[in-house]
């Protein structure tokens, strides 16, 4: 029964779970989809063109980067509840690619994030492909942290010289600090703009708690009502203007004379960075809502989006943790609230594109700045710090290295040093040479047990990691020091490999070797609790048969009882 395949409409649930939600969608789960739509448009717009405006590129695009994927997610994406669009931690690494080959030029500047859209997305959809839908854990949590509050000193200090109404060459956040510094020194910041910013930004602070109610939007119509009455744009608020009317078009992007590879790596960092956000995100909501999590599922719907936007002039995108709340307290149920918030902002852009043209400069940094500050993560590295510290120090390492280099360079420092930490501790894992302690069940570590009664002749040892490349060599020195360090000579020696997960080429060969010379001091190897797959290497490497089957124990009890009927010591359990 189980081989039978399924019908053909199961595949198209498994890619397309937006049309499996409709086929099984329920008439009382509409009112509430429309009416959670309508309120997520009032945090779409204003949020859309501030993380816009944050990466380099005019507001509008980030409408265009609300609209399109929203719906593409809506198809692919498994999630009910996620609300996807341009975010602020995206900011950074797009405004880094950006800055450096747009020249100032708007047009170069959008075609730049489309092709990051272009890149992210297919590094998504590729991976959710190939499910490799784990790799964003190989990021660990103190790095996450490090690099986020990396990107989010980052992204704000990008926004300080527009909330001071000061225009400032990015130079890198350190120099951008320096440089904003001198130029209010010199007298250049233009303080009606900071009012006004400020003004919005205090004004998010103060109602963020309040979950219903919606601080931004408050914030954001106050600000465009007081450059419209008092007439600040005319004494040098920068507004955002009129916005073009219509809906954007199918256009590939290009842009000569750029680095593509640089292009390719702030394609790839931005794609890590959605996903590692929205991975946390639906299983968050998962959690709560007692749906399934398909990690694979979520890299391929967010890819699509990606690829959507970047297809329909639109900027990398990725989940938003200030969006879903929203749709999710208003009341949504499906997907549909997303395409209702989607076709809200179209009719927006179509009928009254003039209504945000007096939406001030500075009044979007503030939200970007909002936004921002809630990035930062110092809670839960306090507690890490006070647990471990060498983990701390690496979150600080990674966060340094974002805040200096930037964010693309960052990136790949954050996966180094995650590299680096997983080769460190299977480099140099635990071991523990074993015995038996009276009233406790299995054998021991004897260093933790002084009093653990050792075998006469025989060496147990526990070895804790995989066997591979890097560590091979220290697991023969280990050995044979334990074979040296024995209280009496040694007739046998037996691996407990249990923790053994891995096998490779090189200590494979190892293995051999170490085997020989213990054979030549008259020292049998042998092993326990080694687990199939393991065999199952050691058996293509040729090391099974070498060993032979009597080598292989299944317990650690198993391989003492053996020794002392081979043997024939008399030495009671």
């Amino acid at each position: 029964m189980h081989d039978t395949p399924p019908p053909p409409y199961f595949a198209w649930q498994r890619w397309l779970p937006g049309l499996a939600t409709l086929l099984h969608y329920q008439p009382a789960w509409l009112p509430k989809d429309i009416a959670a739509g309508l309120v997520l448009t009032t945090m779409l717009v204003p949020v859309g063109i501030a993380y816009a405006e944050a990466s380099g590129v005019p507001g509008i695009y980030g409408l265009y980067a609300t609209i399109i994927p929203l719906l593409a997610y809506a198809l692919f994406g498994p999630s009910r509840i996620l609300v996807l669009g341009p975010d602020s931690a995206l900011a950074a690494p797009i405004l880094a690619v950006v800055v450096q080959y747009a020249a100032s030029d708007p047009q170069r500047a959008i075609a730049i994030a489309s092709l990051m859209a272009l890149v992210a997305g297919a590094f998504c959809v590729i991976a959710g492909l190939l499910r490799l839908g784990f790799i964003t854990e190989l990021l660990s949590k103190p790095i996450r942290y490090g690099y986020m509050n990396g990107i989010a000193l980052t992204v704000l200090i990008s926004q300080l010289p527009k909330l001071f109404g000061i225009k400032v060459d990015s130079q890198g956040p350190l120099r951008d600090v320096w440089n904003l510094i001198q130029a209010l020194l010199a007298g250049n910041g233009h303080w009606p703009s900071f009012i006004v910013g400020a003004g919005s930004l205090v004004l998010i602070l103060l109602l963020k708690p309040f979950k219903r109610i919606p601080g931004i939007l408050i914030a954001v119509v106050l600000a465009t009502l007081a450059v419209s009455l008092f007439n600040l744009d005319q004494m040098g608020v920068k507004v955002l203007g009129q916005l073009p009317q219509g809906l954007p078009s199918l256009v590939f992007p290009w842009v000569s004379d750029i680095d593509l590879v640089e292009v390719v790596l702030g394609g790839i960092a931005v794609a890590l960075v959605s996903f590692a956000d929205t991975s946390v995100l639906s299983r968050s909501y998962a959690a709560r809502l007692k749906t399934p999590v398909n990690p694979n599922q979520e890299m391929f719907g967010l890819g699509v989006a990606n690829l959507a936007s970047g297809l329909f002039q639109g900027i990398p995108i990725s989940s938003s943790s200030s969006r879903t709340p929203v749709a999710e307290a208003a009341g949504s149920k499906t997907q549909l609230t997303g395409i209702i918030g989607a076709l809200a902002v179209t009719v927006l852009l179509l009928v009254a594109p003039n209504l945000m043209q007096y939406l001030p400069n500075s009044a979007l940094a503030a939200v970007v700045i909002a936004a921002a500050l809630g990035l930062f993560e110092f809670a839960d590295l306090k507690r890490i710090f006070h647990m471990q510290q060498w983990e701390f120090w690496l979150s600080f390492t990674c966060f340094v290295g974002v805040a200096v280099f930037g964010a693309i360079p960052g990136i790949c420092i954050a996966v180094a040093i995650s590299v680096i930490e997983f080769l460190w501790d299977g480099w140099r894992p635990h071991y523990a040479v074993l015995g038996r302690v009276d009233g406790t069940r299995g054998y021991h570590d004897v260093k933790r047990y002084p009093q653990a009664r050792r075998i006469p002749g025989l060496v147990l040892l526990r070895w804790d990691a995989p066997l591979f490349f890097a560590n091979a060599e220290q697991f023969q020195n280990t050995v044979l020091a334990a074979v040296d360090e024995s209280p009496t000579p040694v007739q046998r020696l037996v691996i407990a490999a249990e923790p053994v997960t891995s096998i490779d080429i090189t200590s494979a060969d190892m293995l051999a070797e170490l085997d020989r010379a213990l054979e030549a001091r008259g020292v049998e190897l042998q092993f326990a609790e080694m687990k199939d797959p393991v065999k199952d290497k050691m058996k293509r490497f040729e090391l099974f048969e070498h060993m032979g089957e009597k080598a292989f124990h299944p317990t650690v009890g198993a391989a003492v009882d053996a020794y002392l009927a081979d043997t024939g010591i008399d030495w009671k359990p």
